[in-house]
Order: C-alpha cells, then structure tokens, then sequence
C-alpha cells in the first residue's frame, strides 16, 4: 500500500461532458456551461488531506471533440505533470477512452499517475453518480503508480485497455 503524505495535491483538469452539464430554465436545455465543479462538487466533499487545484481546458460534450480537443487536453497534461501531482481529469463518458487513449500515444507513460473520470447523468440529478467518481478518482490519483487510468463506478481500468459499454451504463476491459 502507498503511504500517503499528509496533504497532497491533486490537479483537476475540466474538459466539458456530462458530469459538468447544468439546466437553465430560462432556456429549458441541458448543456455544458461554465464550470459547475468548483461550487457544485468539490466545495462539497470533505477531504482535509486533498488540496485541490482545477483547470478548465475545454468545455464540451465528448461528442463534439475532436482530435484538436484531445491535442489541448494532451498539452494540458503534459504541462500540469511537470509539477509533479497526480491528475484527475473530468471528462464526458462517449469519448474519454479515446481521449485517454489518444493522450497514452501521444505522451507514452506520464510521470505521475492520470486518471479521468465522468458521469453518466449530470451532477444536479439526484441519482447522479458524479460525486462517487469523482471522489473514487481523487483516491485512485493518489494510489496509482504512474499511468493513465479511467476510474469510474468503484473499478479503475489502465490504459489502454478500456472501453464504455453502453448497454451496462459503465466501463470495461477490454482485451
């Protein structure tokens, strides 16, 4: 088991999807606006020994990126690894395999560990299960060796290796 320091710091990256997707009711649509995370979630969770520094690289549905998005949140990594924390790395759930996919061949293996996370209903749903990933993200960030990784509903998958399977609403190995 890793012996934890007593504070960490643990780098959030944001990059849109599901887990940050908001209700207007003046518009009656649900979709990705200003970061969410910050007020809505992270100011919720109790973690004494977690100091926790977020970053918004994109702010986009899974569905909607593309290889340029995936190229940003690359660049975004590599820079926020060089200061040696682990990384969480918020991202919708269609995509996030290719995207931690595209991320493990651009870079090969990162100096410190690398593990997004999503949701499959939005933060706001009362049966959302963004809190339970993202917080099982945070712990799996400050276990893991170096790597990249999808923590999502209590498992954690390396990469590559890992795709969404929809039909269950969840993550699987594969291979």
């Amino acid at each position: 088991m890793t012996d934890l320091n007593p504070i960490t710091t643990v780098r959030i990256l944001t990059t849109g999807g599901t887990i940050e997707k908001s209700y207007s009711e003046e518009e009656g649509t649900l979709k990705n606006r200003a970061s969410i995370i910050r007020e809505g979630l992270i100011s919720s969770l109790r973690l004494p020994y977690t100091h926790l520094e977020l970053e918004s690289v994109v702010n986009k549905d899974s569905l909607d990126m593309d290889d340029r998005d995936r190229a940003l949140i690359a660049e975004a990594v590599e820079r926020t690894a060089q200061q040696g924390d682990p990384i969480v790395i918020l991202h919708g759930t269609d995509t996030m395999a290719d995207t931690a996919e595209f991320c493990f061949k651009k870079m090969g293996q990162p100096p410190v560990p690398v593990v997004f996370t999503g949701a499959m209903k939005p933060m706001g749903f009362i049966d959302s299960d963004a809190r339970q990933n993202v917080t099982e993200a945070l712990l799996a960030a400050r276990l893991m060796e170096p790597g990249f990784y999808i923590a999502f509903h209590n498992r954690v998958f390396a990469v590559p290796g890992v795709r969404k399977n929809r039909e269950e609403g969840t993550f699987e190995a594969v291979g």
